[in-house]
C-alpha cells in the first residue's frame, strides 16, 4: 500500500485467537467499519439521504453476517452474541 492508501484505508493488526477464518473475518469487519464511516460522512454532509444511508448500511450488515456464517465464526463458542 502506498501512503495515501494507508491513510485512507488503515488496517489494524489482528490480536485475537489466530485462525485463517478469524483473520478473514477481521479484515471483513474492518472493511465494514470503513464503509459505514464513509456512508455516515456522506449522510452527515447531505450527500446521501438518511434512508439511502440506512439501506446501504443494512446491506453491508447483511454481507458481514453472511461472511461470519460462511467462515463459521462463533459457532462453537459458549458465549455467542444473540443475532
Amino acid at each position: 500500500m502506498n501512503e495515501k492508501d494507508e491513510f485512507l484505508y488503515p488496517k489494524t493488526r489482528y490480536r485475537g485467537e489466530f485462525s485463517p477464518q478469524n483473520m478473514m473475518f477481521n479484515s471483513n469487519l474492518q472493511e465494514f467499519a470503513h464503509k459505514v464511516n464513509y456512508i455516515c460522512g456522506l449522510e452527515t454532509n447531505g450527500k446521501l439521504s438518511s434512508e439511502v444511508a440506512y439501506q446501504r448500511i443494512k446491506q453491508l450488515w447483511k454481507e458481514l453476517k453472511e461472511s461470519k456464517k460462511n467462515l463459521n465464526i462463533g459457532e462453537n463458542s459458549a458465549n455467542q452474541d444473540p443475532e
